[in-house]
């Protein structure tokens, strides 16, 4: 490599700029650098600062976009989508719960007006077809006529899988630039490590939060599809030689790092277009699963800087022989939290009644939602729930332990 005498010079710029949004280098030890990132994400401070503080519980539902699919109905024309969601906020609202978490971008797509991405193929069957009404607008409507608030829930990486949708559009970002994603036996997803593909994520959540009426933004836990090595390959190498090997990070550093600065990007764009706008991640729940998607949960939760709040998945039962709910929580509860960062927590709704789970351990009870809610309302460092997901209110395999829920929360 020419003019190496400067290479030094080049890479302590980058690791500078890099530290703005990594909490580490080591995976193993992702707090380490604590004082660096607390000092660096100060930055957002404002941002923080200015967002509106509420005592109240948090009492979410996650809203699936196959629960929004119109692609098996009848009709699927603007009536029928107010319809079918009115009935799920009415549903929900009289059932107790405050949030709804909707799915509007489940593969690169959207189910609303975009300039970046394609309509989503679950309101019309086909991916980019102008289903002729904009269905968050709709949701964002009638959710603030329930006195609901709503979470815009994004998947951010995956553009297909296991050939869903059948058939990208012609305006699919990735149809239109191949170069922002890695396809792969079971789908195709955005490349974290590419900056167009960043930027193209970012641009997407600045345009909801700019154009529509929606209290959160939340990151589902699908960051790295695989721990595969071949999966960036190329990416990977790219970046050793444009940096020299002895001046890079290791594979799961580096990939840890991509995820990191994404966070970083798109919690400072939610700030910079509106401060109250809350932006949530919602990664696995048992705590060291993240580490095999590159998912750095503990700089999230202890650091300011990556989001307003956390929301693991403990979708355990309570007498789970693998991980049970309690132990699962305070793995979560024992994390030194950042006191702008926010603690929620998942609750395995579609699991109620159902012996396929945890062992059967699910048919020991029917009262288990209930008491982890009883758990969680008694935990200080818990400011609510979110169910997954509407399904189970109406799955009858789950109604006495819904019920009891229902009660708990009345």
């Amino acid at each position: 490599m020419k003019n190496k005498k400067i290479v030094p010079i080049i890479v302590s710029v980058i690791a500078m700029l890099s530290v703005i949004c990594i909490s580490s280098f080591t995976r193993e030890k992702p707090s380490k650098n604590q004082n660096d990132i607390n000092n660096i994400a100060a930055l957002s401070s404002k941002a923080t600062a200015d967002t509106s503080e509420s005592d109240e519980e948090m009492r979410g539902v996650w809203v699936s976009y196959m629960e929004l699919s119109m692609e098996n109905e009848s009709s699927k024309t603007q009536k029928a989508f107010e319809d079918k969601f009115t009935e799920i906020a009415q549903k929900c609202r009289e059932s107790g719960f405050n949030t709804l978490i909707v799915q509007v971008r489940p593969f690169c797509d959207a189910l609303y007006k975009s300039s970046y991405f394609p309509w989503s193929h679950i309101l019309t069957g086909i991916q980019g077809e102008n289903p002729q009404y904009d269905a968050l607008q709709i949701m964002c409507d009638i959710c603030k006529e329930n006195n609901l608030k709503i979470h815009a829930w994004i998947n951010p990486y995956r553009v297909s899988s296991n050939e869903t949708p059948k058939k990208l559009s012609d305006n699919n970002p990735y149809i239109k630039n191949s170069e922002i994603g890695i396809k792969t036996d079971n789908g195709i997803f955005l490349d974290p490590s590419n900056e167009a593909a960043q930027q193209l994520i970012c641009d997407g959540v600045k345009e909801i939060a700019e154009n529509y009426d929606v209290d959160g933004i939340q990151f589902d836990d699908y960051f790295y599809p695989t721990e595969d090595e071949g999966f960036d390959k190329k990416q990977y190498e790219a970046y050793i030689e444009k940096y020299g090997k002895e001046n890079c990070m290791s594979l799961d550093n580096w990939r840890t790092q991509n995820v990191n600065t994404l966070i970083c990007k798109v919690y400072r764009t939610i700030k910079s277009v509106d401060s109250s706008v809350e932006f949530g991640i919602s990664p696995q729940g048992n705590i060291g699963n993240n580490d095999g998607l590159y998912a750095d949960v503990k700089s999230w939760c202890t650091c300011k800087g990556f989001a307003d709040y956390i929301c693991p998945q403990i979708y355990f039962s309570l007498e789970n022989p693998t991980l049970n709910f309690e132990d699962c929580l305070n793995s979560w509860t024992s994390l030194d939290f950042d006191e702008n960062v926010k603690l929620y927590v998942g609750l395995g709704g579609y699991k109620a009644g159902n012996g396929e789970y945890d062992e059967e351990t699910w048919l020991l009870s029917d009262s288990i939602l209930a008491d982890e809610y009883d758990i969680l309302r008694n935990n200080k460092s818990v400011g609510g729930f979110m169910l997954y997901s509407y399904s189970c209110l109406e799955d009858d395999t789950a109604k006495k332990e819904i019920n009891n829920l229902i009660n708990a929360l009345n």
